[in-house]
C-alpha cells in the first residue's frame, strides 16, 4: 500500500487540481497566510460537492494562539457541527493548555461534538512541551485519527529523527502519523523511507513556485503521487 498523500486546498480550483492529480485526501482552510483558519460553509459545500476524496476542514477561529477560551470553543463547536452537515470527511483541530499540554477537557469536548468525523490534531501538536507526552494523550483518545506534525520544527525535514520516533510511537494504533510542513517533491522519497511514515501532508511544496498563495500545481502533486507509489511500503 503506497503512502496516503494530503493536500492543502483553499479554493474548490485547488481541491479539483489535487484530487485530480492523485491527492488522497485534502485538508480545507483559508487564510494559509496565518497558518490556516476555517473556512466558509459555501466553500466546504462547493469543494465536498466537487471532489470524490475525503475533505478534512480545519477548525481554527483564529490565529493568536492555540490556547483557546470558553467562547473560542463556543465558536468552534458551531463550526464543527456546520462541516459536518456539509457533508465533509473530519476535522482538523488543535488546542493546548497554558502550561503547553494538550487541552485534554477541550479535545474531549470536541471529540463528542465530532460524533463520528475523522479527527486530525494538526500542528498545535508541535508547540507541546512534550512532543512524546502529547501523542500519548491523543494515543488515548479513538476518535482522533491523525497528527499533522513537523517534529517541532519549522520544517518537517529538520526533523527525520523525532518524526520517526513518533511513528514508532503510533505503530499498531488508531492515530497515523501525518508528516508535514516544508516538505518538497525533491526530499519527499528520502523522507519517507527514511522515516517510515505512513502518511504525508503538502502546502506549498505542490503549489506555483512553491508560493504559499499560489494555487496547486497538479503537476507537483502528479509527482510527489508517483515517487510515493514508488516507495510502496
Amino acid at each position: 500500500m503506497s503512502v496516503l498523500l494530503e493536500v492543502i486546498a483553499t479554493t474548490v480550483a485547488d481541491a479539483r487540481a489535487a484530487a485530480q492529480a492523485g491527492a488522497d485526501r485534502l485538508e480545507l482552510v483559508t487564510a494559509m497566510g496565518e497558518g490556516g483558519l476555517t473556512p466558509s460553509v459555501g466553500l466546504i459545500e462547493a469543494v465536498v460537492a466537487a471532489v470524490r476524496v475525503p475533505v478534512n476542514v480545519i477548525v481554527r477561529p483564529h490565529s493568536r494562539s492555540f490556547v483557546y477560551d470558553v467562547d473560542d470553543y463556543a465558536v468552534m463547536l458551531r463550526d464543527i457541527r456546520a462541516v459536518k452537515a456539509a457533508g465533509a470527511n473530519g476535522i482538523v483541530i488543535g488546542m493546548l493548555d497554558v502550561q503547553g499540554g494538550i487541552d485534554r477537557e477541550g479535545l474531549a469536548r470536541v471529540c463528542e461534538a465530532a460524533g463520528g468525523l475523522a479527527i486530525t490534531f494538526h500542528r498545535a501538536f508541535d508547540e507541546a512541551r512534550d512532543l512524546r507526552e502529547a501523542l500519548d494523550v491523543l494515543l488515548g483518545l479513538e476518535a482522533v485519527t491523525n497528527v499533522l506534525t513537523s517534529g517541532g520544527k519549522s520544517s518537517v525535514l529538520h526533523a527525520p529523527a523525532v518524526v520517526s520516533e513518533l511513528v514508532r510511537q503510533a505503530s499498531g494504533s488508531h492515530c497515523t502519523v501525518l508528516a508535514g510542513a516544508g516538505l518538497t517533491v525533491d526530499a519527499v522519497a528520502d523522507f519517507v523511507s527514511h522515516t517510515h511514515v505512513e502518511a504525508v501532508h503538502f502546502g506549498s511544496g505542490v503549489r506555483v513556485n512553491g508560493n504559499g498563495l499560489a494555487p496547486v500545481d497538479p503537476a507537483k502533486v502528479a509527482q510527489v503521487r508517483a515517487l510515493l507509489d514508488a516507495t510502496q511500503r
